[in-house]
């Protein structure tokens, strides 16, 4: 019998972001941000397409300046997920975007400028119901609260996002997700368990600055998983200094890891040891470069030998035990045939590929004359 999650979620507000709804009882949505020259119209678009295809819900994209706010008009109309734009400093670029039709506005309320400024930001997300997130960076906390506290703290990025809420409470405005991140894991999780507790508000997390790809992905599940397993996340950003769509990967692993999303082929695999019939390694890592277009969720257990491979193999919805020579594949829990050592890539592959035809083909039976369901969604 597989595990159960004992997650019970933080209760939140719901707000949508384009069409993906974002907190209450909706999915934790995974998202990531271009690192492409905003102005490269082509180039940006290109890697939206990549994020997507990589299982995105949501992308965020610099617009540093009115070029680049040009240039997101051009992106906005050809993406197949909704846009986040990032902006700092500048207010008219954030109401210029969102005449173009942005999903919404990554700003800080207190960097925008004067009264009348932030004002005008906020009633044109209203008028246009464009959510509006705040991030909180340890790295950029205001000057008198790094001089009050000596350094960044998890007290100081509650405080400085109370800041920006306040802002907003006063020209009662209340769609809004926030964020509150250091690269210190510890620092991270402390800030978003008080802030939590004090406003109902969807809460997009992230590790920020985590790393390269390894040990970013650790840094990233250790800090994530804390506070996913709390209830705590509607929204999550695995930041990494590599491509894009490995954050995207690394997202879903976390959640899939704890029970709160499925998608995908969860490989089940050894790690390998002398009594190994096959080489594992090299086995799973071949299924997975050639089953990444898979969006369904399937669980494929891959097991070197039979100590442990026939407990695994009977759990999975596709099982291989190691044995010399042949090994022996398990469907749905039972045993099924032997293949040949050398052929195991290949055939898995294709048993992989067929029983997601014949769960597609048993859906489209049952749901026949009662409208179309996306199996991916399952």
């Amino acid at each position: 019998m597989k595990g159960i999650s004992w997650i019970k979620r933080r209760k939140s507000r719901q707000i949508m972001v384009g069409n993906v709804p974002v907190g209450g009882d909706a999915p934790i949505a995974v998202q990531s941000m271009t690192n492409t020259e905003t102005c490269d119209v082509q180039a940006t678009l290109a890697q939206i397409n990549k994020i997507a295809d990589a299982g995105a819900d949501i992308v965020r994209v610099s617009v540093p300046t009115m070029d680049a706010a040009e240039a997101f008009k051009q992106i906005k109309a050809s993406s197949p997920v909704p846009l986040v734009a990032d902006i700092h400093f500048d207010y008219k670029i954030a109401l210029k975007v969102a005449d173009y039709g942005v999903d919404c506005l990554r700003i800080n309320p207190g960097n925008i400028g004067k009264e009348d400024r932030v004002k005008a930001v906020i009633e044109k997300a209203r008028d246009m119901n464009i959510p509006i997130r705040i991030g909180v960076n340890a790295g950029s906390l205001e000057k008198d609260l790094q001089v009050k506290y000596g350094e960044p703290t998890p007290e100081a990025l509650v405080e400085s996002a109370f800041r920006h809420i306040d802002i907003l409470d006063r020209h009662d405005f209340q769609n809004y997700k926030i964020s509150l991140k250091a690269s210190d894991v510890f620092m991270t999780v402390s800030a978003y368990r008080q802030l939590a507790s004090q406003i109902d508000q969807p809460l997009h997390l992230g590790i920020t600055e985590a790393g390269g790809l390894r040990a970013g992905a650790v840094k990233s599940a250790v800090g994530l998983g804390m506070l996913l397993a709390e209830g705590i996340g509607d929204t999550i950003r695995v930041s990494l200094a590599a491509d894009p769509v490995e954050e995207i990967k690394v997202g879903f692993d976390i959640l899939k890891s704890l029970g709160l999303r499925q998608r995908g082929i969860n490989f089940i695999a050894c790690p390998s040891c002398s009594r190994q019939q096959f080489d594992v390694i090299k086995t799973v890592n071949e299924l997975e470069m050639r089953l990444e277009d898979v969006r369904e969720a399937l669980d494929v257990a891959i097991i070197g030998c039979v100590v442990n491979g026939p407990g695994e193999a009977k759990e999975a919805d596709l099982g291989l035990t190691g044995g010399q020579n042949a090994s022996l594949l398990y469907q749905g829990g039972e045993k099924s045939h032997k293949i040949d050592n050398t052929e195991l890539v290949d055939s898995i592959e294709k048993e992989v590929r067929a029983k997601l035809a014949a769960r597609e083909e048993q859906l489209k039976e049952k749901t026949k004359g009662e409208g179309s369901i996306n199996v991916s969604q399952l």
